[in-house]
Order: structure tokens, then sequence, then C-alpha cells
């Protein structure tokens, strides 16, 4: 796997509008795992990128009346089965943080890439998402140096009492073996 102009070369690529200029593409510095399943708890279907292609129509399901008009994305998605889904590149700021405070500094997606992982804070995650997680991230360190595993966050550290994804059944210490 390796990164050529800012995309992964294994990744399926679905650009989306949901994202802008950094500030600064030079300060890569955070990377924030994320969750998402939708409708929430259902897995394996095209939603989340009519989410962040903002196409998800709202008669669909009566949760995507609460979400349809929301303007979000992520720079990727890791489905259930290790797949890889490209939103954004990874020089650009995509909108996945919202309100956010990293270590005192905010706007956390001027600074950070976003990986969301198929799932729910309730649901265990699977060995595919992991190995394919911690694939990513080496790679993300080789290409990007301001990224060390020290600056490995959740959306819940970043955003907390708002957010609290990727969820308690997330195995930070699965993650960080796969990553020594």
């Amino acid at each position: 796997m390796k990164i050529e102009q800012h995309w992964l070369t294994e990744a399926i690529r679905r650009p989306t509008p949901n994202c802008d200029q950094r500030v600064d593409p030079n300060d890569i510095s955070l990377l924030v795992i994320h969750c998402i399943s939708l409708p929430p708890g259902e897995f394996s279907n095209d939603y989340i990128d009519q989410l962040f292609a903002n196409q998800l129509n709202p008669n669909d399901h009566p949760y995507f009346k609460e979400i349809y008009q929301l303007k979000v994305s992520a720079h990727l998605l890791i489905k259930r089965d290790g797949g890889l889904v490209q939103y954004v590149p990874f020089d650009q700021r995509a909108w996945h943080a919202g309100v956010s405070n990293y270590q005192g500094r905010e706007r956390c997606n001027d600074f950070s890439i976003g990986i969301e992982l198929e799932g729910c804070g309730q649901v265990e995650y699977t060995d595919g998402q992991y190995q394919q997680l911690a694939l990513v991230i080496q790679v993300l360190l080789a290409n990007y140096p301001n990224l060390s595993t020290k600056r490995i966050t959740g959306h819940s550290d970043i955003s907390p009492g708002r957010k609290t994804d990727p969820g308690d059944s997330f195995d930070w210490q699965r993650l960080f073996r796969l990553l020594a």
C-alpha cells in the first residue's frame, strides 16, 4: 500500500464536495478514529457514500430525516470487510471533527486526518478492520512526518460530551500492538 498525490493507491476513490484547503497543508499532525453506520447499527450498504456525497435520501429511513442535510466527510472509510474508500485527499481538510480540541488546539479538521470505521460503539470491529487500520496508519506515518503513534485519538477524546466514537468496543491496545 502506498500514497500517490495524497490518495491511497488501494482505496476506491469517491471524492466528496465536503472538504476544502487546509490552512497549512504541511501541518498534518493528528489521526482521529471515528465510527459510522447508516442507519445506526446497519452495515454493508451505500448510505455512508451517499451522506458524504450530499445525496442521502431522507425518505429511505426515518433517521435520515435528521441528518440528510449535514455537510460532512472523512478522509477514509474502512468497511467491515477491510475495504477502503477514500473521499478526501490527505492534503485537504475533511469535515469530520466538528467542534473539537486536541491538547489545547481547536479546529482539529485543520491538522488531522479522519478515519471512519464502519461500525458502531456497541459492536466489535472486525479483524480485517484492525489489520487494515494498522496498515493505513503505518503508511500515513511514513508519508507525513508530523504524525506519530502518540498523536492518534478518538473522536470522543477531541469532542468529549458531544461524541462517543469509536466507542467502547474499539480495542485501542489491539491497535497499538499491531503498530508496534
